[in-house]
C-alpha cells in the first residue's frame, strides 16, 4: 500500500502521529541506556501500546528491521523525528503570559522534545517580565504580524476564557495550524486546524476518582 502523498511526504493518521511521538521519547530513553537494538515487543511494553498497534504504525515507512533482532534504535529514531519535522526545533509561540503561562514560559523541557518557544504576548507585558520570564514578551496587538513573519505553526492558549475564542480566531487567521488550549473553553475552528485541550481540573476530576 502506497502511504505516500503527492508531495513524497508519508501520509500518517492524527492518532498514529501522536503515537509516533511517544515511540521516539521511548527511542531516545533507550538510546540513552546504550540499546542499539530493540524488538517490537520491547519497544510497545516501553511506549505502552500493543505490539501488533506498534507494529502497523512503523510499516507506515515501509519494511526494515531484522527478523529476531528487532528495529535499530539509532535508524528508527531519525526516521520517526524527520517524519514528524523535528531535525531543527520548531517554533512556539505562547499567548496569555499570566500566571500560567510564565510558569509554561519558565519549563525548560520543551526543546528536549524539539519545540522551542520563541515569544510570548500578553496584554500587559511587562507584568509578565516582572515573573522573571526571559523569553521576549510582546503586546498582544503585535501578535498576528510576528506570526507571519516567523511562519509560526504552533501556538499555547492560556488566555482567559472569556478571550480564548477570539485569540484562537486570530491565530488561525495568521496561519497558526495547531493549537495546545489551557484556557477552559472548547474552541471552534476548521476542521484543517488542530487543538490539544488540557483542562487542569477535568485531569485531577478523573484522578480523584481512583483516589479511596
Amino acid at each position: 500500500m502506497d502511504h505516500q502523498d503527492k508531495s513524497g511526504k508519508i501520509d500518517i493518521p492524527k492518532k498514529a502521529i501522536y503515537r509516533l511521538s511517544i515511540y521516539l521519547r521511548s527511542l531516545q530513553k533507550l538510546h540513552a541506556n546504550q540499546v542499539s537494538t530493540v524488538s517490537s515487543t520491547t519497544l510497545a511494553k516501553v511506549a505502552g501500546v500493543k505490539s501488533s498497534q506498534l507494529r502497523k504504525d512503523l510499516a507506515y515507512f515501509g519494511q526494515f528491521g531484522t527478523r529476531g533482532l528487532g528495529y535499530p534504535v539509532e535508524l528508527l529514531t531519525t526516521m520517526i523525528r524527520e517524519t514528524l519535522g523535528r531535525e531543527r526545533l520548531q517554533p512556539v509561540i505562547l499567548v496569555g503570559a499570566g500566571n500560567l503561562g510564565s510558569a509554561l514560559l519558565r519549563y525548560h523541557g520543551f526543546e528536549k522534545e524539539g519545540f522551542e518557544v520563541i515569544a510570548a504576548f500578553d496584554a500587559k507585558p511587562d507584568a509578565a517580565i516582572s515573573r522573571g520570564v526571559r523569553i521576549p514578551v510582546f503586546a498582544d496587538h503585535l501578535l498576528e504580524d510576528f506570526i507571519k513573519e516567523k511562519s509560526v505553526k504552533l501556538a499555547i492558549l492560556c488566555v482567559p476564557s472569556e478571550h480564548a475564542q477570539l485569540t484562537a480566531n486570530r491565530l488561525v487567521h495568521a496561519g497558526i495550524q495547531g493549537i495546545l488550549n489551557f484556557s477552559p473553553v472548547m474552541l471552534e475552528v476548521g476542521s484543517d486546524i488542530t487543538i490539544n485541550n488540557v483542562d487542569l481540573a477535568l485531569e485531577l476530576e478523573h484522578l480523584s476518582y481512583f483516589i479511596r
